[in-house]
């Protein structure tokens, strides 16, 4: 015979007098004191329940605290980029690991008579303008701009084996750069120095129409490509060097010493007289020249041979003022003086516009100070 189990179920009711007093359910009335702040539901979870919603919290909390994360390291990525690009992110590299054979440079090889200055410099005050480059992919890097800086760098750790000089500041590139903007890098760099001859602007000209991944066609295309940001007069002056040096440029050892004025009359006496090209080509094969000077002097011989001055009647001098008059060679050629009253003038064949001006005034200085030590 089974047993019957019997449950007592109190069910609410409400009192049939309004004005009789409600009692308090009878769970309320068994609450504890810190049962009383909870919700119904939250006073029924098991706690199996409440592990599973501790959990989701936690969860919500670690993919909040990561999307943080990864916006603060996308917001830091872009920055990086950006100071890459205006050349503003510097470290130290080491020199064996870049290289300078993406970009066809405007300095010829061998001979830099500026360069032990520049040593001197660094090994004084240190580095002052970083070089920069392009990292590739196999962690080696591609020299952009300052190539003499890194060739002192190379230098002095050859000359004093010191460690200081195995590593140079470098200005890291963005990559994504098209080649055209990184020769134009390297070219807006050295357009404000004064150093840079118009022979070594005119054979990177030259040598950048011959680089297919420049997609310069002409001489004219390269011009302005490279010098976009020099005035018209100096893309012309480029040009005509450029075309000097197409002519005889295989010949000439030491081009960067032409001088502009020079090298502009050259230029314009070939056009003029292409016949004429064999004939100086002739004579710089039988030169040989090794110097500059000497190699000068038979660039100015050319032209003397070629130049057909009219005759010019001597100006009488001023009455009661006297003047000297001679001629005089040095090793840059012959020079042409004429002394007179508190004035002397002296002419030759070579533009003194490009000379130093402290070099100058060293030279002026010299030149008086000779003049007492005769007194």
């Amino acid at each position: 015979m089974s047993k019957r189990r019997v449950f007592d179920i109190d069910f609410p009711t409400e009192p049939n007098d309004p004005s009789e007093p409600k009692m308090p359910p009878a769970e309320t009335a068994v609450q504890k004191p810190d049962q009383r702040m909870r919700k119904p539901s939250e006073a029924r979870r098991g706690p199996m329940a409440t592990a599973i919603s501790e959990n989701a919290d936690a969860l919500r909390s670690r993919a909040e605290a990561e999307k943080k994360i990864r916006d603060e390291n996308d917001r830091l990525a872009h920055e990086f980029v950006r100071l890459k690009k205006l050349g503003l992110v510097v470290d130290r590299i080491p020199v064996g690991r870049i290289g300078a054979t993406k970009l066809i440079r405007d300095r010829r090889e061998g001979r830099d008579p500026d360069l032990d200055e520049l040593k001197a410099s660094i090994k004084s005050i240190g580095l002052s303008n970083p070089i920069r480059v392009e990292e590739n992919e196999d962690g080696t890097y591609e020299l952009i701009q300052g190539y003499r800086r890194l060739r002192a760098y190379v230098e002095l750790l050859r000359e004093t084996e010191d460690e200081a000089y195995e590593h140079i500041p470098a200005g890291l590139v963005a990559k994504g750069d098209s080649l055209q903007s990184l020769y134009r890098r390297m070219v807006d760099e050295n357009l404000v120095r004064r150093d840079i001859s118009f022979a070594e602007m005119a054979q990177l000209a030259l040598s950048y129409t011959q680089d297919e991944g420049t997609g310069a066609k002409s001489l004219e295309d390269a011009v302005s490509d490279l010098y976009a940001s020099a005035g018209r007069q100096k893309k012309i002056y480029i040009r005509h060097f450029a075309q000097l040096l197409g002519a005889v440029g295989d010949l000439l050892k030491f081009p960067e010493a032409i001088p502009r004025a020079l090298g502009l009359e050259l230029r314009k006496r070939l056009e003029t007289d292409a016949a004429s090209i064999p004939e100086l080509r002739e004579a710089l094969t039988q030169a040989r020249a090794e110097t500059e000077e000497a190699e000068l002097t038979v660039l100015r011989g050319f032209l003397e041979g070629k130049r057909k001055p009219a005759p010019r009647a001597a100006a009488a001098p001023r009455p009661g003022v006297a003047k000297t008059t001679l001629r005089c060679t040095v090793p840059a050629g012959t020079v042409r003086c004429q002394a007179r009253d508190g004035k002397i003038e002296m002419a030759m064949e070579r533009d003194f516009s490009e000379i130093d001006r402290h070099k100058l005034e060293d030279a002026i200085a010299a030149f008086f100070a000779a003049l007492e030590e005769q007194d």
